[in-house]
């Protein structure tokens, strides 16, 4: 059998693949696994906190629009997505100074997918790119991805981000530091002042990505007004998503806000057609009824509060959340529980060896939960 080589771009030897077939490229390679939520079986009914999915379903009138436009579904979308960007425009500067413009924004299947075009537009191979740790795993791969180097900044004792630290983590190496906010997957929230104070100190040639996934459940005296910074910081973009709080997971779209030149850029890098025409429509009909959408965001926070104090009533000491979804901070029972919680019936996310995040579902999945916790403390 005839071996199979390529050339290594960091050495300018030749790797050989074992198996005789043609070898991947040595970063892809080793690319550590997104390991997503736990999925059901067909037919089983679980209660779903591994995703931190919306547990309630689109509005009425979405689904039923969405309706006519699956007939055209044998024609491309609208690449340029114009109605969509339009739309995005007008919802983000709705109550606002500033107004913004489709050229402010790029979007994406799904916020990590945008996320994605940023590191092919910014990171070169041997470029920094700094982001705390834990936090969301699919960092890590879409900088391995491009070749840049993952710098990991540890979180504090609270499961929050250490401003300090991050900003410290800057090298003249640096190309991008990712700020997570609330941070996946221990829901801690950065203030605003320390944003800013973090900003101050990075370089205007480092990019600074402010990943706000979980935007819409935060509360808090010093909430994060992020695009309010990109007057004054013209080398930050705000990274956002409608999976979440607009429960359009299934339909993946994510946007960018930034300065025209760094969306360019962005936009550049993106998978032409990336972003299908239903979940073009069903964006914008979403943005459309923010005030619908934002009752079901209130009823979800209402629930996260009581189970939060009722976590605590239970004797658990939980990182204060913003986002959908708590952390237990387990260490080495990480797997153990959420193997238990999978044999009642609950499906959790676990970090091995670090903590078990868990999804903020209905009062039905809440209070399952709920009786499956206070059972395992009282083993």
């Amino acid at each position: 059998m005839t071996s199979t080589a390529a050339t290594d771009p960091q050495s300018g030897t030749a790797q050989t693949s074992s198996d005789g077939l043609v070898p991947l490229r040595p970063a892809v390679a080793n690319l550590p696994a997104y390991v997503p939520g736990a999925r059901p079986a067909e037919g089983v009914k679980v209660h779903r906190l591994a995703s931190n999915e919306n547990p309630y379903p689109p509005l009425p009138s979405v689904l039923d629009a969405l309706s006519q436009v699956l007939g055209t579904i044998n024609r491309y979308p609208d690449m340029a997505a114009v109605e969509l960007h339009e739309a995005l425009a007008d919802f983000i500067s709705a109550g606002r100074t500033r107004s913004f413009a489709p050229e402010n924004i790029a979007i994406g299947t799904g916020s990590v997918a945008v996320l994605q075009h940023i590191m092919a537009a910014f990171v070169e191979p041997g470029d920094e790119v700094v982001y705390p740790w834990r936090s969301f795993e699919a960092y890590p791969i879409v900088v391995d991805v491009v070749g840049g180097t993952s710098v990991h900044v540890p979180l504090n004792d609270e499961h929050a981000i250490d401003m300090a630290a991050l900003a410290a983590a800057v090298t003249e190496r640096t190309r991008v530091v990712v700020v997570c906010t609330p941070n996946n997957p221990t829901g801690t929230a950065v203030s605003h002042a320390e944003l800013e104070q973090l900003l101050a100190q990075v370089p205007s040639h480092v990019l600074v990505v402010i990943d706000e996934a979980y935007l819409e459940f935060v509360g808090g005296d010093d909430p994060v007004q992020a695009l309010d910074l990109l007057d004054e910081y013209r080398n930050v973009v705000v990274l956002r998503t409608l999976s979440k709080a607009y429960g359009l997971a299934g339909l993946r779209v994510g946007y960018a806000v930034g300065d025209p030149r760094l969306i360019e850029g962005i936009r550049a890098t993106s998978t032409p057609f990336g972003v299908s025409s239903v979940a073009q429509h069903a964006a914008v009909l979403s943005l459309a009824a923010h005030e619908e959408l934002q009752q079901r965001v209130d009823e979800l926070v209402q629930e996260r509060a009581r189970l939060v104090a009722a976590l605590t009533d239970q004797g658990w000491e939980l990182p204060q959340t913003q986002a959908n979804f708590v952390w237990f901070p387990l260490g080495d029972e990480a797997t153990d529980f959420a193997q238990a919680a999978r044999e009642h019936g609950i499906l959790v996310r676990p970090f091995a060896g670090e903590g078990v995040r868990v999804s903020v579902g209905d009062r039905d999945d809440n209070d399952a939960l709920l009786a499956f916790t206070a059972r395992w403390r009282s083993r």
